[in-house]
């Protein structure tokens, strides 16, 4: 029995894996790029995905059966998130850096011109608009699971969840056809650069926060959360309300302004 309020976890296999796993995929990403070979980042990644859901396994059991997240371990991981997402948005600062720095000063080679010449911009009162009402939507959707979960009435947390992972979704299957019907690639000098980057990067953490938001859904259902210990399900709501606000920067600056 331990005299004081901290967890120190046990012996674990898992940095070990992901770091093999890590080193594999890079390994087999560079192997794909220039040998065209899949096989060691199929590896790779296969490896990162077993260790994730075998890791997030046993954290799962640390707060939930084992109640060894007390609340000074609470309080630490709720500032390892914090930082997390700091480090997020200093990630997405570089990609506003790029693209202010290449609009504000477009260079000869693209026409001293921004959009440069040739390059034609979404319309952002399309797609991108409706994509930003369906982000702001499930910001609310994450609001009310979060109040209904402080007020303990599951049912509604439960619906609600749901109804953020069908936002989030939609979201993204509006993405991927507004990424197939593009009249411009990645290939199209720095404005295509600086255009799939940042709303690729962001596509991704959406996708992501989808995920996070669905396993939160599935341990709710499991009764793994309560009005006073929902740490979990915290996380995903700081992380969901992220991807909006970045997406908010995102519209207004390069789909709004930038084009």
């Amino acid at each position: 029995m331990n005299n004081h309020p901290y967890h120190l976890v046990d012996k674990s296999p898992w940095p070990l894996t992901s770091s093999l796993g890590l080193l594999t995929l890079t390994s087999g990403s560079i192997m794909w790029m220039h040998k065209l070979s899949q096989l060691l980042m199929i590896i790779g990644l296969m490896i990162i995905l077993i260790t994730m859901f075998q890791w997030w396994r046993d954290i799962t059991r640390e707060s939930t059966f084992q109640g060894l997240h007390t609340k000074k371990v609470i309080l630490s991981m709720k500032m390892g998130m914090i930082m997390f997402i700091m480090s997020e948005v200093m990630f997405f600062l570089s990609f506003f850096w790029a693209f202010f720095h290449s609009s504000l000063s477009p260079n000869m080679e693209i026409g001293m011109n921004w959009p440069p010449l040739g390059i034609k911009t979404f319309n952002p009162i399309n797609i991108p608009m409706l994509n930003t009402i369906i982000l702001l939507t499930s910001g609310m959707s994450m609001t009310w699971a979060h109040n209904a979960m402080v007020k303990n009435n599951l049912t509604q947390t439960k619906q609600s969840l749901f109804i953020t992972i069908i936002l989030g979704i939609y979201f993204s299957m509006m993405q991927m056809y507004e990424y197939i019907e593009a009249p411009f690639s990645i290939a199209d000098s720095i404005y295509g650069s600086t255009f799939f980057m940042s709303t690729g990067f962001h596509g991704i953490h959406v996708l992501i926060g989808t995920t996070f938001i669905i396993i939160k859904l599935l341990r709710t259902s499991k009764l793994h959360f309560s009005k006073n210990h929902h740490m979990g399900f915290e996380a995903a709501a700081w992380y969901w309300h992220f991807v909006d606000v970045v997406w908010l920067f995102l519209y207004m600056s390069v789909y709004w302004w930038g084009g």
